[in-house]
């Protein structure tokens, strides 16, 4: 049986700032309708970058694709404006900016519903939302600048989930949790997935936690993937062990470059 074509292709893909700076080159990625697909790598290396080209937002970081395409469901979305693209059923988790600090729960949430929306509409959309994060509907009056960092996490899905996407991009959501917060979120993505049927990619810190849920992987290095595979053949890999899962015991090291010297190819059979 013939597989069928990803929801989502980066083919080669290359991303400029401000016209000098090469910030990714040559990524390609799938993913697959259904999937929770995490991206890992250290800081810098072009995590955040793919996210927002995929979604859009690096048109607002004076930044563009130059080479190669983004596919979503088989049309090149590559420089299309964040609306666009929002319309197009694809919605960003950023890791900046996620919530409106100075207004309450609810108006963040009701500032995520298309304008055109019914009351009714509206109601059932946010009602969904504290369906799966009980903890904003009791919160729902409060400033969202006085949430806790997992509630925070918690309005800004939400937030996203009111845009009524298929895809779902997250970026660094656990990003000055506690271990025990970031485990909650990962139980609801994965909840999200079943219940709403959506197709997620996850950017991650906490490599081990992450590769627990997802059903695919991908390891960037310095703007170029490195690294790919399902979370049995990562998880099981002796070098992303060492570097990303603290299982080496060896020295710390600086860049996973340092590890070892990996072939540029799209795909990897090790």
């Amino acid at each position: 049986m013939t597989e069928s074509p990803p929801m989502l292709r980066l083919e080669k893909v290359e991303v400029v700032y401000k016209k000098v700076i090469t910030a990714i080159q040559g990524v390609s990625l799938d993913v697959q309708q259904g999937q929770i697909v995490v991206f890992l790598g250290t800081n810098g290396a072009g995590k955040t970058t793919t996210l927002r080209a995929i979604s859009g937002f690096i048109g607002t970081d004076d930044a563009w694709v130059t080479e190669g395409r983004i596919l979503f469901e088989g049309q090149d979305i590559a420089n299309w404006p964040p609306q666009k693209v929002a319309n197009r059923g694809i919605a960003l988790v950023p890791e900046r900016e996620k919530i409106f600090e100075t207004l309450t729960v609810m108006d963040n949430l009701e500032a995520s519903v298309g304008a055109g929306a019914s009351r009714a509409t509206r109601k059932r959309m946010i009602d969904t939302v504290f369906d799966h994060f009980p903890r904003l509907a009791t919160a729902k009056t409060r400033l969202a600048g006085y949430l806790s960092g997992g509630e925070r996490q918690m309005l800004a899905i939400g937030s996203a989930l009111l845009c009524e996407p298929r895809l779902l991009l997250v970026d660094e959501m656990s990003m000055g949790l506690a271990p025990r917060l970031v485990e909650e979120l990962l139980d609801h993505i994965v909840t999200l997935k079943k219940t709403l049927g959506l197709t997620i990619l996850l950017v991650e810190q906490s490599a081990h936690l992450a590769l627990g849920i997802a059903d695919y992987g991908y390891v960037i290095e310095n703007g170029r993937i490195v690294l790919d595979g399902t979370r049995e053949r990562l998880g099981g890999h002796k070098d992303v062990q060492e570097f990303y899962l603290g299982q080496g015991g060896g020295d710390a090291r600086k860049s996973y470059r340092e590890v070892k010297q990996y072939r540029r190819s799209r795909r990897w059979y090790g």
